[in-house]
């Protein structure tokens, strides 16, 4: 049956229009992923939230330990297998392994974020269900037996339609897979982004009702005056950004130096205990406490802790604002490197809410023109997520679709562009991006650069040319030239060293002389290679075009940094594989 509606596909439908129809289809299973995340989520939570309200209140203490020991009972023994790094592991997939992601990741990092997040781990939602949605188009382009530029689309449909699902917001959604997964706007792709993303936020809608993640409405308006202060907001962001970054690249390399899995998990789920019992708005996603202050309601950070009596005092509420702000960061590290599954979008979010209210609350307190603390807090969330995942686009358009309108666009667009600019010249690539970046394995926008980062060198190195030992006669020159089909000869020493080559024109008219066979040593007809002519096997395929390009060569030769002898990359060769790399990811 499989076959047969393969053929009939093939006979009655072109590629692009069933593309088209598959959008629709993986839009479709990413909105009900997205549905079935948070549903999920809520009941757990609400589970977990009436065994801490039948027992002791210092029971929550217990709980984010109990949540990644599950967690990793679950990866280890129920999906056998590493279900990879969220993002990154989707962009590796695109950049290294033709965007095929394997069939696990459509259930596995939703169920086990699941797990994480009931149980108080300080990890997001998004991240994993993105995952979830990507390896759904990719599995689904894989099914249909598509090419690989078709496998690849699907795949960013899966991702916009996890995003706009979960926000129900169609246009975050498709700046989300053109900023972060750094897809390029074309023809080919704008319409299956579209649909896909406009059909997962129906589901959304028709599941789960109009209501957004926050449900919230701006109420005071924005003025020009304001735009000073916006850019301190943009400031503080970018330093928060970077704050987090650098602060989970601590947490989860000291983690990771801990190679038991279960102590790993046993120090990060005490930690995290100790964490939300101080300070319980690290509790889970952390979007009830940011809720909570966009409508005003700063009171509720105290709710449950020791020190609740000092809600009234504006200097109170700063400071456990800015604790937060330093907090949540390791309590999102610490949860990821310990084994909990989540991912940093959310945290992002929280983060950016935070500064924009303590910024906003803090210019009040002193006495500097009153800034309404709503707005800034709307405002940075954008500013940190533009820090952190270098999406301003997506992360302004998303505050605008969550607050129904687009009344704080141009403070939204402003302190993004000053986050986005402060925090560039410490990183260049976003948290998703800038590891793999690190280690030349990122597709970006640049398909040209990127063609000569990715490409695999090694596979590129012919070794079919026979080899000459240097000491060698001419008779056995002959003897090697009669079962050799190249043209060129590589002269070797005894222990492999290079030391030149030798071209068949320059030996034709003596090869004929059989007078000369046991005369002339193959040293004296050998060309010394200059390092024009050289290639060691750590230099990168972009060296090699600039020597390709530097004069007329059509080979090059490939030793390694001890001038031992690999092969040959022809100028040929090399230039083919660069081709069908372009063709392979271009979108046209």
């Amino acid at each position: 049956m499989y076959k047969s509606i393969y053929r009939w596909r093939l006979r009655h439908m072109n590629e692009t229009t069933f593309v088209l129809l598959l959008a629709v289809a993986v839009g479709l299973m990413s909105g009900l992923a997205a549905v079935a995340l948070k549903t999920l989520v809520h009941h757990a939570g609400r589970l977990v939230g009436t065994l801490a309200e039948s027992g002791n209140s210092y029971i929550i203490f217990f709980f984010p330990l109990v949540g990644i020991l599950l967690t990793v009972v679950f990866v280890r023994y129920v999906v056998r297998g590493d279900i990879g790094h969220g993002l990154p592991g989707v962009l590796f997939a695109i950049s290294r392994n033709r965007s095929e992601l394997p069939p696990k990741h459509m259930y596995a990092s939703l169920l086990a974020s699941t797990i994480t997040v009931a149980f108080g781990g300080s990890v997001g939602l998004e991240a994993p269900i993105a995952t979830t949605g990507s390896a759904i188009g990719s599995n689904i382009g894989r099914w249909c037996r598509l090419s690989p530029k078709s496998v690849r689309l699907l795949l960013g449909c899966g991702a916009a339609g996890a995003i706009a699902g979960i926000f129900k917001a169609p246009f975050a959604g498709i700046l989300f897979v053109l900023e972060v997964f750094m897809f390029d706007l074309t023809a080919t792709t704008a319409l299956p982004l579209l649909i896909s993303a406009l059909t997962a936020a129906s589901v959304a809608y028709f599941t789960m009702g109009t209501g957004v993640q926050f449900s919230f409405s701006v109420e005071a308006p924005f003025s020009l005056s304001q735009l000073p202060f916006y850019a301190v907001l943009g400031i503080f962001c970018a330093a928060v950004s970077l704050y987090f970054l650098r602060v989970a690249d601590a947490v989860e390399g000291w983690f990771a130096r801990r190679h038991n899995p279960w102590l790993r998990a046993v120090l990060g789920g005490l930690l995290m205990g100790a964490l939300v019992l101080l300070f319980p708005p690290l509790y889970g996603e952390g979007y009830s406490s940011l809720t909570a202050l966009l409508h005003g309601n700063p009171d509720a950070l105290f709710a449950g802790t020791f020190y609740r009596h000092l809600g009234a005092s504006p200097w109170a509420i700063l400071a456990v604002l800015f604790a937060l702000i330093l907090l949540k960061s390791v309590a999102t590290a610490t949860t990821i490197g310990s084994g909990g599954v989540g991912g940093t979008f959310g945290p992002s979010l929280v983060l950016g809410g935070l500064a924009g209210y303590f910024v906003a609350m803090l210019s009040n307190t002193i006495g500097l023109p009153l800034q309404d603390t709503s707005n800034f807090a709307l405002v940075g969330m954008a500013a940190v997520m533009t820090g952190v995942m270098h999406a301003p686009f997506m992360a302004t358009f998303l505050i605008a679709d969550i607050t129904g309108g687009y009344e704080l666009l141009v403070p939204l667009l402003a302190t993004s562009a000053v986050t986005y600019l402060c925090i560039s010249p410490f990183e260049r690539h976003s948290i998703y991006a800038r590891k793999l970046a690190a280690h030349g394995d990122l597709l970006t926008h640049d398909k040209d650069a990127s063609a000569w980062h990715l490409l695999d060198m090694q596979s590129l190195i012919e070794t079919n040319f026979v080899i000459v030992r240097s000491g060698s006669r001419l008779r056995d020159l002959v003897d090697v030239i009669q079962t050799s089909r190249r043209n060129v000869f590589p002269v070797l020493s005894d222990d492999d060293k290079f030391l030149g080559v030798i071209v068949l024109d320059d030996v034709r008219k003596i090869i004929f002389r059989p007078e000369l066979y046991d005369t002339v040593i193959v040293d004296d007809l050998m060309h010394p290679m200059s390092e024009g002519d050289l290639v060691r096997n750590s230099d990168s395929l972009s060296d090699v075009v600039e020597k390709f390009r530097s004069g007329e060569r059509y080979n090059l030769v490939v030793v390694d940094d001890d001038n031992n002898y690999l092969g040959f990359l022809s100028r040929a060769n090399t230039f083919s594989a660069y081709r069908r790399f372009i063709s392979d990811t271009s979108e046209e």
